[in-house]
């Protein structure tokens, strides 16, 4: 007989309704970690620590193929596991459970052509090995052929370090002592950039002296995001080029603290506003993405150049 801890442990692992979708899907098909991504929507990361929590608890086993590993429910689960197992399956129903066996039908029908076809139309919602924002950002910049180009809020130069060698001259410029130090290191083998301590709503450099400015997540650091997009504007040649990435505005009071950020994000429309403000011709300016995460932030992408 079970103790007692034993028991709350087992109908814990039945709590987690994502467990329960993996399970009734598994109990129909044995499954990939990437094609119950695929299936579920849910981050990789999810995906396999709920199966590491049924695998050791023994309701589900795990079979290896190549660099693969297929997940089924396990035909010798605990007597205790499977009564309960066969409780649930019986007496759920659920819109989401449908639909998850309907994409289920779908992944398999695709599996004879491998896993990306399993996810062609949402390939940007799906990792796969070696396919990550740096691999994409590094490849972009090899696109580019950039002149004098500004960084504001540039942390400790990991974007100007995939600028650096498709530019003229790469200037960073942060707020913190602690990251001016790493982006100098960071960028210490490239002679023509410079990394500057300095504020980005009063930049210490004359008008017209950059071919690009990116201000890249720091608007929501910003006391007066206004003044700070007006900074950049000021700094640039004319023709020249602003990109601006940062939160679309929100209420999570709670998240901007611990981030400590200084605004809860910034609209499209207020954006776009305060670049016209400064002389920039507004080419876009959308919330381009939002966030799988819970809260869920969206995004909001400028493209302004000075006329």
């Amino acid at each position: 007989m079970d103790s007692l801890s034993a028991t709350a442990d087992l109908f814990g692992l039945f709590a987690e309704p994502t467990r329960v979708r993996l399970l009734r899907l598994l109990s129909d098909h044995e499954l990939s970690v990437a094609e119950l991504v695929a299936v579920t929507d849910l981050p990789q990361s999810s995906v396999s620590t709920h199966l590491g929590k049924l695998r050791d608890a023994g309701l589900v086993r795990d079979r290896k193929n190549g660099t693969s590993a297929y997940y089924a429910l396990a035909g010798d689960m605990p007597a205790g596991a499977r009564g309960v197992w066969e409780l649930v399956h019986k007496s759920v129903s659920d819109a989401l459970l449908t639909s998850d066996r309907r994409r289920a039908a779908d992944v398999l029908r695709a599996r004879s052509g491998g896993f990306p076809e399993s996810i062609a139309g949402e390939m940007e919602r799906h990792y796969s090995p070696g396919r990550t924002w740096e691999s994409l950002a590094a490849s972009f910049a090899g696109l580019l052929r950039l002149g004098r180009v500004l960084d504001v809020g540039s942390g400790d130069g990991a974007v100007a370090e995939m600028l650096a060698p498709r530019a003229r001259a790469v200037t960073c410029l942060d707020a913190s002592e602690r990251m001016v130090a790493a982006a100098k290191k960071r960028l210490a083998r490239f002679e023509h950039a410079r990394v500057v301590l300095g504020d980005m709503h009063a930049l210490p450099f004359g008008d017209a002296s950059f071919d690009q400015v990116t201000m890249l997540n720091v608007l929501v650091h910003a006391k007066a995001p206004g003044k700070a997009v007006a900074e950049a504007a000021r700094v640039l040649a004319p023709g020249g080029d602003l990109v601006v990435v940062t939160l679309d505005a929100h209420e999570d009071a709670d998240a901007a603290r611990a981030w400590g950020h200084a605004q809860l994000g910034v609209a499209p429309a207020t954006l776009k506003r305060l670049a016209t403000r400064a002389g920039l011709v507004v080419e876009r300016c959308e919330r381009f993405t939002r966030e799988r995460r819970a809260p869920h932030f969206g995004v909001v992408l400028l493209y302004g150049r000075k006329a």
